[in-house]
């Protein structure tokens, strides 16, 4: 269940994913003995600058003493540049647990997000993008997601070829989101099903966002895998105004955890707990 803030969050084929490997820490639970929650910490848009050495070592060390694994849910630096990257790498040297991540908008903005990823990946720190992971016993499915509009307003493949390829992304995004949830459920069917986004798969949490900017906030097509997946619950950042809680029409919960709501809505330190 979620913790409450306390007072002083025709498509193109999708590439075949690699088998889903559980980790180290996944051991079995001796029989006749209660399985402990996997308590989640989750965050997106931190926005790191260049000059924020020493600004996030108590953010990781606060999650990794009130959770289990942490999730950062795009947006990882400002501007996009790699220089940023190192500044986060550095402080997340503070963070002795888990670390699942997608990329955002933001780390796309001057085409370093390859060297982005590379700075920050570690043993202990995984990047999904259309890929899954197993850590105790949770199953991750991740993708940075994309636009395109929510509902009846959802734009559809029709016009000019700029605007079909704006479709497409998005499109591809869900393709590669519901490829990682099925390897999931083949490979590790006993598992719950956490999924991480960057942009949001439902109007709810977009809700307080200028209406003329939804279709950039997300898409309703990203919805659609988590229906079908049963999973059991999705974050997402990038609506920095937008609304903390919602849910899809099937009833799967979705968190806006951008770091923005989790301030306004009064958490001591700006990570979303979640326990699985």
């Amino acid at each position: 269940m979620e913790q409450q803030p306390q007072p002083f969050v025709t498509p193109q084929p999708v590439q075949p994913l690699q088998p889903v490997n559980p980790q180290p820490s996944d051991l079995p639970v001796p029989t006749g003995v209660a399985e402990k929650p996997v308590r989640i910490a989750a965050v997106g848009d931190i926005h790191v600058r260049e000059t924020d050495k020493g600004k996030w070592v108590d953010f990781f060390k606060a999650a990794s003493e009130q959770a289990d694994i942490l999730l950062l849910c795009g947006d990882l630096t400002d501007h996009g540049y790699a220089k940023e990257a190192e500044v986060l790498a550095e402080e997340m040297r503070a963070c002795t647990i888990p670390v699942v991540c997608v990329l955002g908008n933001h780390d796309h903005d001057k085409d370093e997000h390859e060297a982005i990823r590379a700075c920050l990946l570690r043993d202990n720190v995984h990047f999904l993008d259309g890929d899954a992971v197993v850590i105790k016993n949770v199953g991750f499915a991740g993708v940075k997601g994309f636009g395109g509009g929510f509902d009846k307003y959802m734009l559809s493949m029709f016009g000019e070829v700029s605007n079909k390829a704006f479709v497409q992304e998005a499109v591809e995004e869900a393709l590669k989101l519901e490829a990682a949830l099925s390897r999931l459920d083949t490979e590790h069917p006993e598992v719950k099903k956490i999924a991480l986004l960057h942009y949001s798969p439902i109007r709810a949490t977009v809700e307080g966002e200028p209406d003329a900017i939804h279709p950039f906030l997300g898409c309703s097509r990203l919805a659609e895998p988590l229906d079908r997946q049963n999973v059991l619950a999705c974050f997402h950042g990038h609506a920095h105004i937008g609304t903390l809680e919602g849910e899809t029409p099937k009833g799967v919960k979705v968190y806006n955890v951008a770091k923005p709501i989790l301030q306004k809505a009064g958490f001591a330190m700006p990570f979303f707990l979640f326990d699985v």
